[in-house]
């Protein structure tokens, strides 16, 4: 890829309960963090399902930061592509309004479906009405966020450390 390739880091997930936030916790962590090349844009994306196609269908490359249940030890890292993607709970019903997967095939009918990745996290605790991620995810954030600045590097993407006070 290339620095021309327009990349969308995505982070999905309900905030109020604990880990399932995890990728919007990590997106804003690499918002505060860092400053990127004009190519990379990042975005909450919470549970807007659907209402995501017009974001997803203006980049090449899809970037989503999310909870995995890949069935590893809470806090374990993955790197979703295919038919994998499913695991990631934005990719299955279970979690967040529409699964996206549908809506990726649904920008696939409507003219452009980016290739898409996942950067997941196994959640500790998805289910408890908390704004925070647990104690595990939130020492494991750091490997989550370097994942995916990998990712976004892999992809033509760029950034530089913001300076801290």
């Amino acid at each position: 890829m290339s620095e021309n390739t327009s990349i969308l880091v995505l982070g999905v997930g309900n905030i109020l309960y604990t880990d399932e936030g995890i990728g919007v916790r990590a997106v804003e962590r690499l918002s505060a963090g860092y400053t990127f090349t004009p190519n990379v844009r990042l975005m909450d994306g919470g549970t807007l399902g659907m209402r995501l196609m017009d974001a997803i269908m203006d980049c090449d490359r899809l970037i989503v930061v999310d909870a995995v249940l890949g069935g590893d030890e809470p806090g374990a890292v993955y790197r979703l592509t295919g038919d994998d993607l499913r695991k990631s709970l934005g990719f299955n019903d279970s979690m967040h309004q529409t699964d996206l997967v549908d809506t990726l095939i649904f920008c696939e009918l409507a003219g452009h479906r980016p290739d898409a990745v996942v950067i997941g996290m196994e959640p500790q605790d998805y289910q408890t009405l908390c704004p925070e991620v647990s104690a595990r995810s939130a020492e494991r954030m750091p490997l989550l966020c370097d994942a995916v600045l990998k990712e976004i590097r892999d992809a033509g993407g760029d950034w530089t450390t913001v300076p801290s006070d």
